[in-house]
């Protein structure tokens, strides 16, 4: 029996202390209305774009290059920040020398490059930090928007209603956005597309800024519990490590939700920390958001975990770089960080899953 499986058997069988349920976050119907069977297709299968598109609504893809790390002293001027929580010493008894405050990077929409007509509005003002902002004014009761990257891997998304934030994943180049207007069934008519020339300046704005997948704000619970997970930390690495034994000590995996998930769930930092519970996307988000309000880049990432969809987080660090996961620093290398894992196999079953993070098929960035 070949590794993977064994694991997936043992999950299967309840033999991990809380069964992560792989096969639950396979199904992968709640990540950007994609699902996972063996490879990413629209959940939505068989609907048709209009003329022009290109066949089926596709999943998505891709990456990030990175070469400084940003702080709190170089942070944009649309920054908010928050006070210290009361009771912050709790994991290690006194304060580090590094600063917790809060840094949450609000995104904005100054109007400044605008695309659109009566149903959508696209602000590309800020496109240099790695985001825009997309507004649908339409009463159609399900709306699309792809986004083809420079590297020509497509984003697909469900406008939900308000402005909403996206990630510009593959730094400078042309951006090809299309929106869609369900006509009936999976039957979609192009209601606006354009190509956006961007040039992104900032190489962690896309990881540091909220966004539709990503999303939390100043005053949320989410960003004064990591001040506090924050507050005994000396580096960027001691945030990371007191955030993920966190998450792995106190976040535990939702089987049902992941039973009857549907397309388009995003996830919620708040109602995952207030709950305790969640499925894989839960988990990363919640980390995501708390390490981003904290001043660092992190990227939330869909894949496969061998054959199975699933979510989990990198992080950049200015020793390192981009680190593709962490579970643990043996002293000379990384172990991937999947927080939904690691909250319920041992040690043993982790290494045995995880090798050199070769299970691991990072297809879409958030």
């Amino acid at each position: 029996m070949n590794r993977s499986r064994y694991i997936y058997n043992c999950i299967l069988a309840g033999i991990l202390t809380a069964s992560v349920a792989l096969s639950g976050c396979g199904s992968a119907s709640y990540v950007n209305g994609t699902e996972g069977q063996g490879a990413a297709q629209s959940a939505d299968a068989g609907e048709a774009l209009p003329e022009g598109s290109t066949g089926q609504l596709p999943g998505s893809d891709g990456g990030a290059k990175s070469t400084e790390t940003p702080s709190a002293d170089t942070a944009s001027d649309t920054q908010a920040t928050a006070p210290q929580t009361a009771d912050q010493s709790a994991a290690s008894g006194g304060q580090g020398t590094r600063d917790n405050t809060p840094v949450v990077l609000v995104p904005t929409q100054p109007g400044t490059v605008v695309y659109g007509n009566d149903l959508v509005s696209i602000d590309a003002s800020n496109a240099g930090d790695g985001y825009i902002s997309v507004t649908y004014f339409g009463t159609s009761p399900k709306v699309k928007m792809q986004i083809t990257c420079p590297n020509t891997v497509t984003y697909t998304y469900n406008l939900t209603g308000g402005c909403e934030v996206f990630p510009l994943t593959t730094d400078s180049g042309t951006y090809s956005i299309g929106v869609f207007e369900v006509i009936s069934g999976t039957e979609y008519s192009t209601c606006f597309r354009t190509d956006i020339e961007a040039t992104v300046t900032n190489e962690f704005g896309a990881y540091l800024y909220p966004n539709q997948y990503v999303n939390f704000s100043p005053d949320d619970a989410c960003v004064a519990k990591a001040a506090e997970l924050a507050y005994s930390a000396n580096t960027d690495l001691d945030v990371v490590t007191n955030v993920y034994n966190y998450m792995i000590q106190n976040v535990t995996y939702d089987t049902q939700l992941a039973n009857t998930v549907e397309s388009g769930y995003l996830p919620d930092p708040d109602r995952t920390l207030s709950s305790c519970t969640g499925i894989c996307l839960d988990y990363a988000c919640l980390m995501a958001s708390m390490l981003r309000s904290q001043g660092i880049p992190t990227h939330m990432e869909v894949g496969y975990a061998s054959t199975a969809y699933h979510a989990w987080i990198s992080i950049y660090l200015k020793e390192t770089g981009w680190v593709n996961g962490i579970i643990e620093f043996n002293g000379t290398s990384w172990e991937l960080m999947d927080p939904t894992f690691a909250a319920s196999a041992s040690a043993a079953e982790l290494q045995e899953f995880i090798g050199d993070g070769s299970n691991y098929d990072t297809k879409y960035i958030y």
